[in-house]
């Protein structure tokens, strides 16, 4: 088992800036590669950005490539999204998930933990 608690949503204005946090407990077993994803009302849950197990892969969306920033401290099992320049199209909730696989995957049905998710909502 693996548990995930995000935090650090919030409502900003275009072109500020939010971090948000995600912290894993849980069997070490459980915890491989994590990601973040989002998902707006009536659309499906979406990659955002996300790292393998060892850190040696991270992958952007396309629509949030240099604007946001995905890092990881093992020591205290967080992984960290920085977003930056955001934009009204990222607002969302923003949810972090693992599996117990160290290698990244983009698509949400092969995670097989997930936080609560923290609201993301961006104005103009």
């Amino acid at each position: 088992q693996a548990r995930l608690v995000e935090s650090g949503g919030g409502s900003v204005q275009a072109g500020g800036s939010l971090t948000l946090s995600c912290v894993a407990s849980g069997h070490p077993d459980n915890i491989g590669a994590v990601a973040w994803f989002r998902q707006a009302p009536g659309k499906e849950r979406e990659f955002v950005a996300g790292m393998s197990w060892s850190g040696r892969t991270v992958r952007y969306d396309t629509s949030v490539e240099g604007r946001f920033l995905v890092t990881r401290n093992n020591t205290v099992d967080t992984m960290y999204l920085l977003m930056d320049n955001l934009k009204p199209e990222d607002t969302a909730r923003y949810y972090c998930g693992t599996r117990d696989i160290r290698q990244l995957s983009t698509l949400a049905r092969e995670y097989r933990y997930w936080g609560q998710g923290t609201q993301v909502s961006v104005s103009t």
